[in-house]
């Protein structure tokens, strides 16, 4: 199922438990322990998940992280540190290029393919660029699809959408159909060179009932065509979602792929906070439940069986929540 030369898979308790699988697997493929992850990403909250992860609320005060992880800024639409003015980044581009020189020994990047907490999507130019750089060095790329897990997209993985394979694919949280922890790490075949010891060594890492679990749900992406229908679904919600933003000036923008939203918030030219905050608890009190990224974009990951009616309804009752804080026309 999985694209390109991924045909090896290895099981994991959880997400964060894959990622440091292979982060341990990328150090002993290729003799080299640097890193190179983006600032404001997240890969879990183990302290190896931390150290390549880029969010400071869950660096701080709990340092000295593991030595050799690098970080550079992501390329986010509009408000790309270097200013880039075209979707290749090449400001991200020669920066990245740099680090890589003035290291030398780097040994993977790491990296989500969209941005989870913010849903944001760099251009598919970007990311083939970084696979041809990752060629040139000998780099091992590293995809952390954990939230996206299978189907969710429109795709099976995230990755088939920029046409780029990775070297090592993470995927968890749906892979046991909402219903018991299960993620895994799929690589390369010729990556499969730890045979004499144990990348995870977890208790529950090969669960039977994990493995039925990912299976059932599987079948049933297949069976109900629930990946064609997230595609659907998702054009359709982010069409209703384009409208519900020219009635509401508070609707900064809107984006998407598949059943894999986010509506960003500002006010006055900045991040609306409070507003996003407010919303977000009404929508709680009418049964909605969704998490903020970033503080100003509701996130929203509905499940993949989801009638187009209940999509529509949900967001109706954010459209309520910005009416009763006065944010419509």
């Amino acid at each position: 199922l999985a694209p390109g030369q991924l045909n090896k898979m290895l099981f994991a308790p959880g997400g964060t438990n894959a990622i440091g699988m292979a982060l341990k697997l990328a150090r002993y493929a290729t003799g080299r322990h640097k890193t190179i992850s983006m600032w404001d990403s997240f890969h879990g909250a183990s302290l190896d998940a931390i150290s390549i992860g880029g969010e400071s609320l869950f660096r701080k005060n709990v340092g000295p992280l593991l030595p050799g992880c690098e970080h550079i800024p992501p390329p986010t639409r509009g408000e790309c540190l270097f200013n880039c003015q075209n979707d290749a980044h090449d400001g991200c581009i020669e920066y990245l290029e740099y680090i890589i020189e003035m290291e030398g020994d780097i040994g993977a990047l790491i990296a989500e393919p969209m941005r989870w907490t913010t849903v944001e999507l760099p251009p598919r130019t970007y990311w083939r660029r970084v696979r041809e750089i990752c060629d040139q060095h000998d780099i091992l790329l590293i995809f952390d699809e954990i939230p996206s897990a299978i189907g969710r997209t429109g795709e099976m993985f995230v990755c088939e959408h920029f046409g780029v394979v990775p070297d090592m694919l993470v995927i968890g949280k749906g892979l046991g159909g909402g219903i018991f922890p299960f993620a895994a790490l799929i690589v390369r075949e010729d990556l499969d060179v730890t045979g004499d010891r144990a990348l995870g060594h977890y208790t529950h890492e090969k669960s039977s009932v994990g493995c039925a679990a990912a299976l059932a749900t599987i079948d049933c992406l297949f069976d109900e065509k629930l990946i064609e229908k997230s595609a659907e679904l998702g054009k359709t919600g982010l069409h209703y979602l384009s409208q519900m933003q020219a009635r509401h000036p508070l609707i900064h923008d809107v984006r998407g792929l598949g059943l894999f939203f986010g509506i960003e918030l500002r006010c006055d030219d900045q991040p609306a906070l409070q507003a996003a905050e407010e919303i977000m608890y009404h929508s709680l009190s009418q049964g909605l439940s969704y998490k903020v990224g970033g503080g100003c974009v509701l996130t929203l990951c509905p499940p993949l069986t989801i009638k187009e009616t209940d999509l529509l309804a949900a967001f109706d009752v954010i459209e309520q929540g910005l009416q009763i804080i006065g944010g419509s026309q």
